[in-house]
């Protein structure tokens, strides 16, 4: 059996398409007007639609029973681009007990999004901040090879290589 998407219902399908695409930068793979595929992996239903495919079972809205998450190495400036665009916040940029920056908020039908760093961008802003790659693995709970690879890595995008 293979693991197709996650798949999650949105009351106006248009609205929730322009908010995907625009605020979280997905690239649509498929619209098949009442349920729309984006290329990382997930999927807008229209809520309407879905209810009769689930013999009219309740869709209940802001349930806060699951999320989908994404990653982007500033946080911080995408927390203020949410803000200009009066998203509604769980809470704003808080710091995981791993380090991992992150922000959770809600989508326009209350569905949870997370926004966190990548554990690579972790290990390397650690690493900028002084901290050695044991006490990068100390705090992260990540090993020693993967923080030495994921600063090897960073330091390669941030030169261009």
């Amino acid at each position: 059996m293979k693991f197709a998407c996650s798949l999650i219902t949105v009351e106006d399908i248009n609205f929730s398409r322009q908010f995907y695409e625009k605020l979280l930068q997905q690239k649509v793979k498929y619209d098949f007007g009442e349920n729309v595929v984006f290329e990382s992996g997930f999927s807008i239903h229209s809520k309407s639609h879905f209810s009769k495919l689930i013999n009219g079972q309740e869709i209940v809205k802001g349930a806060n029973n699951f999320e989908l998450y994404f990653e982007y190495d500033d946080v911080d400036a995408f927390v203020k681009e949410l803000k200009e665009n009066k998203v509604e916040f769980i809470h704003e940029t808080k710091e995981q007990p791993w380090g991992q920056k992150i922000v959770r908020f809600y989508d326009p039908d209350k569905n949870i999004i997370e926004v966190g760093e990548s554990l690579e961008f972790l290990s390397f802003r650690l690493f900028e901040e002084g901290k050695s790659v044991e006490e990068i693995s100390e705090i992260t709970s990540m090993p020693n090879q993967f923080v030495k690879e994921a600063i090897l890595r960073m330091k390669n995008i941030k030169q261009g290589i």
